[in-house]
């Protein structure tokens, strides 16, 4: 087995085996349902340590195995010293962690059916269909100019822009990034990675809706009742998308 690259911890601080396999495929089943491509990636919270996060060292999300895994503390540093390139957004998910004690996992991409909504303030993302209901909330607005001037590459490079994405989230699932992306949050992987792929499927239906005509949206007692339906469900979905992606070899 492949010697997975974590710090040395003692007794119970060790993330769960499953756990880290689990975040290999997030990569892998984020990557083949479009939410991914190059860029983009996924972190969960160290099950035996909330104060620390897993993910991968910066590379493209489907080329991540076992090895690639890296610790982090809730400031974004890596618990282990390596020479290789660390994503430079990995503020998004330390400070998220950090404000948000209900969130286990996290996932940033640049979705292509979102990204609209990211350039529009007329239309706001709501949920349109029954697989979106944890959009009944709405979504939150992040707009980088307010926190890093109207210079920036509109990247999250600091601890301090991580916290106004953080703030900017608020008790949402998902954070819209102007002219950037989204965030989603969820208390377990498995969710989080449910919550992006149909994130990205409810924008485009609702872009598709508009482009019809009065579009008619879940009201909030139907989002909440549908997204407890479908969250409860979960693995049903992650047995079937796991196994459609192809193992990399240990």
């Amino acid at each position: 087995m492949t010697q997975l690259n974590i710090p040395p911890f003692t007794g119970d601080a060790t993330p769960d085996a499953g756990l880290l396999a689990d975040l290999i495929d997030a990569n892998r089943i984020l990557f083949g349902a479009g939410v991914v491509d190059a860029f983009g990636h996924v972190s969960v919270r160290n099950d035996k340590r909330p104060d620390q996060f897993i993910m991968s060292a910066s590379m493209a999300p489907a080329m991540v195995g076992p090895a690639d895994l890296i610790v982090f503390d809730l400031e974004g540093n890596a618990l282990i010293e390596d020479s290789r390139s660390l994503y430079a957004e990995r503020f998004i998910h330390s400070e998220i962690y950090k404000a948000r004690p209900d969130v286990g996992a996290v996932v940033h991409s640049h979705s292509p059916a979102v990204l609209p909504f990211c350039a529009s303030r007329a239309a706001r993302l709501r949920p349109v269909c029954h697989m979106s209901g944890f959009l009944g909330s709405g979504a939150g607005w992040f707009e980088i100019r307010d926190h890093a001037g109207e210079a920036s590459d509109l990247l999250v490079r600091t601890g301090e822009l991580g916290a106004s994405l953080a703030r900017s989230l608020e008790s949402h699932a998902v954070v819209l990034m102007r002219g950037h992306g989204c965030t989603v949050v969820a208390e377990a992987l498995k969710v989080a990675v449910y919550r992006a792929i149909y994130t990205n499927l409810n924008a485009q239906v609702q872009l598709s809706a508009q482009a019809l005509g009065d579009p008619i949206f879940l009201s909030l007692g139907e989002a909440q009742a549908t997204a407890a339906a479908n969250e409860s469900q979960v693995d049903r979905a992650w047995r079937l998308w796991s196994e459609k992606l192809p193992r990399i070899p240990e």
